[in-house]
């Protein structure tokens, strides 16, 4: 009677194992996904990669970019300085921070196609460039004295968890300082505007302002998923990783920008970025 049990549990362990082997790879792919394949990458996506090529700021670089005039001014001192950009994109702001005396800047970006290119145009003895997501990067204490980034936030979900990743690499006293579209710009999820039956632009929605999370938005006729975070995560964010506020801006268009472009007189309406600048105490 025992040898028979023991012959007849045979298959049944065979396929308990199977089970157990096949649920184990599974959690294993699927973590896999979650880390390397499932974070958003529109950019090497040739269609939306040529369009988005032949933007302002991707064809005159830090000059045709809206807020440039603002955000240079928030940066600080980068002679002598070890600089990490993340979502370096075409690596415009990489060049500008050795340009300026920086001794090594490193720049991580999610898309190859912008790499490709950064390598291309912005690059200079000193400057680094690496495929890493900025949700990924995990460099060691004290690695870096300054760390800025340029509109890419606002595709992260969990923007604590930056701030704390950004706090423990920065050297003592050292500065982050970083764009991002505007909580009022990014709350209602469309980010259009309402017109009338002329298509004249009536007003901006926002809404839904609170409710932070995922919102599916129109970007170069593409959609792309943002996250809507509001003024105080960005803020308490920073502050409950340790960093102090020495500056914060809601970029206008230059003057000459609106004397010369009749629609740029709508960007006075509200605010299309976020600008912050912090200190590691």
């Amino acid at each position: 009677m025992g040898l028979y049990h023991s012959i007849d549990a045979a298959p049944f362990l065979y396929y308990f194992i199977f089970a157990v082997v096949t649920v184990v790879m599974k959690l294993d792919i699927e973590l896999y996904l979650t880390k390397n394949v499932m974070k958003e990458n529109k950019y090497d996506n040739s269609h939306f990669f040529n369009q988005y090529s032949q933007m302002s700021r991707s064809v005159n670089g830090l000059q045709g970019a809206g807020e440039w005039h603002v955000l240079k001014k928030m940066f600080p001192d980068f002679k002598g300085k070890r600089v990490l950009d993340l979502g370096c994109g075409f690596g415009w702001h990489c060049r500008y921070a050795m340009e300026q005396g920086a001794i090594s800047v490193l720049g991580i970006d999610l898309s190859e196609k912008m790499l490709t290119e950064a390598r291309k145009i912005n690059s200079l003895p000193g400057i680094e460039y690496q495929r890493i997501a900025i949700e990924d990067f995990d460099f060691p204490a004290n690695a870096f004295d300054v760390v800025i980034s340029s509109l890419a936030f606002h595709y992260l979900e969990d923007f604590g968890k930056i701030c704390d990743k950004v706090h423990y690499s920065l050297s003592k006293a050292g500065t982050f300082a970083f764009s991002v579209e505007h909580p009022i710009f990014t709350a209602q999820g469309l980010q259009d505007w309402y017109y009338d039956e002329k298509g004249n632009r009536i007003h901006w929605p926002v809404d839904q302002y609170a409710n932070q999370g995922i919102r599916k938005a129109n970007f170069l006729g593409v959609e792309v998923t943002k996250y809507h975070k509001t003024l105080t995560t960005y803020i308490s964010s920073l502050i409950k990783s340790g960093f102090e506020i020495i500056g914060i801006s809601e970029p206008e268009p230059e003057k000459a920008l609106l004397e010369s472009i009749p629609e740029m007189k709508d960007e006075l309406r509200r605010p299309m970025f976020l600008i912050l600048s912090a200190t590691k105490k």
